[in-house]
C-alpha cells in the first residue's frame, strides 16, 4: 500500500478531532475522504502530510514516517485547503521558487502549458481568477515530481464551469498512475472522481469503499421526492420496500428497493388522501448514501 494509516487520533487539548481511524491506499488509487466541515479531514490529511503531530496512532506513506518530512517531501505533492501566495510575485517567479526546492524537479514550463496558464507566467498572483489560483496550487504541488498528491477541499469557492475543468484535470492526474489523496464536502465530486471514499463524520470513519459498494451496504435502491403539505413519516414508513424517509420544510424523501416503488407510493399517496406536487424519482448516489449513513444532509455544513 501507497499510504497505511493505523489508529490515527488527533486532539484539540480535550477535543478529538479524529478518533482511532485506519485506512489503507492503494497505488494509482484516487482516494477521497468527504464529509462536513469540521468532520476531521482536514486534521486527518494535514498528519499524514507531515503538518501536524498526532496524539497516536501510526502513518506510512511509501514506507516513510511523515515525521520524517525532508525525506516525505521528496516523494509527495501537497495542495493546501487555504495556500496563500504573495499577491506580487509573479506567476513564473513562483514556479521557480518552487522549482528550488527540489533536486529533481518537474518542468513548470510543461505544467504552465497543461493548465493552460502560459499566458499567465508573466501576470501577477493578484491578478489572477480563483480558479487560476488553484490551478498555481496544484502546479505548485506537482513541481515536486510527486508519486502521492494531496488535494484539500480543492474547488470551494469556485465556480461551476472551473469546478469542472478541475475535475477533468485531476481526472488526467490519476490517469498517469499516480495516487491521489483528496478531501471534499462535495459529495457530487467525490462519486465523480474518487476510486473509492470514506466518510467521515464528527472525528469517525463511518464507511469506506467504491460508491457501488456503499450504495449496496445502505440498502437504497431508489430515492422518491416530491413536496407535500399533509404526509406523516410513520405513514410512509408502512408502504411496502420503504426503507427510510426524510422530511424538512415541506420536502419529503423517500428511500427503498424494488422495481414497483415509485408506482406502490404514488398508489398509496392517491388513495390516502395525501397531498403532493413536483414527484420525481433517482437512482441514489454517494450524498443519498452520507443522508442514510448520518441522518444529515451536506449543505448544512457547507
Amino acid at each position: 500500500m501507497v499510504v497505511e494509516t493505523k489508529g490515527l487520533t488527533v486532539k484539540y487539548k480535550d477535543f478529538v478531532a479524529v478518533d482511532n481511524i485506519s485506512f489503507d491506499v492503494a497505488p494509482g488509487e484516487i482516494f477521497g475522504i468527504v464529509g462536513p466541515n469540521g468532520a476531521g479531514k482536514t486534521s486527518t490529511m494535514e498528519c499524514l502530510e507531515g503538518l501536524k503531530k498526532p496524539y497516536s496512532g501510526r502513518i506510512n506513506i511509501l514506507g516513510i514516517d511523515p515525521a520524517n518530512r525532508k525525506e516525505l517531501y521528496n516523494h509527495i505533492g501537497v495542495q493546501l485547503q487555504e495556500a496563500s501566495f504573495p499577491d506580487l510575485i509573479k506567476v513564473e517567479e513562483l514556479c521557480q521558487l518552487f522549482s528550488s526546492f527540489y533536486k529533481n524537479p518537474a518542468d513548470y514550463h510543461m505544467l504552465l502549458e497543461r493548465f493552460e496558464l502560459t499566458d499567465k507566467k508573466k501576470s501577477y498572483v493578484k491578478k489572477l481568477s480563483g480558479g487560476q489560483k488553484q490551478k498555481i496550487s496544484i502546479i505548485a504541488a506537482l513541481i515536486a515530481n510527486p508519486q502521492v498528491i494531496f488535494l484539500d477541499e480543492l474547488t470551494t469557492g469556485l465556480d461551476p464551469q472551473a469546478r469542472l475543468d478541475m475535475w477533468e484535470l485531476i481526472k488526467s492526474l490519476g490517469s498517469e498512475g499516480r495516487t491521489i489523496l483528496m478531501t471534499t464536502h462535495y459529495m457530487e465530486e467525490a462519486e465523480y472522481l474518487c476510486d473509492r471514499v470514506c466518510i467521515m463524520m464528527k472525528g469517525k470513519i463511518v464507511a469506506i469503499g467504491t460508491v457501488k459498494e456503499l450504495i449496496e451496504q445502505t440498502g437504497i435502491s431508489q430515492k422518491i421526492t416530491f413536496s407535500s403539505s399533509n404526509a406523516k413519516k410513520q405513514d410512509l414508513l408502512a408502504i411496502d420496500h420503504v426503507t427510510d424517509v426524510n422530511m424538512r420544510d415541506g420536502i419529503v424523501e423517500i428511500y427503498g428497493t424494488g422495481k414497483n416503488l415509485l408506482r406502490d407510493v404514488t398508489i398509496y399517496l392517491t388513495e390516502h388522501n395525501i397531498a403532493f406536487e413536483d414527484l420525481s424519482s433517482k437512482n441514489p448516489g454517494l450524498e443519498e448514501v452520507f443522508l442514510k449513513l448520518t441522518g444529515f444532509g451536506l449543505e448544512k455544513f457547507s
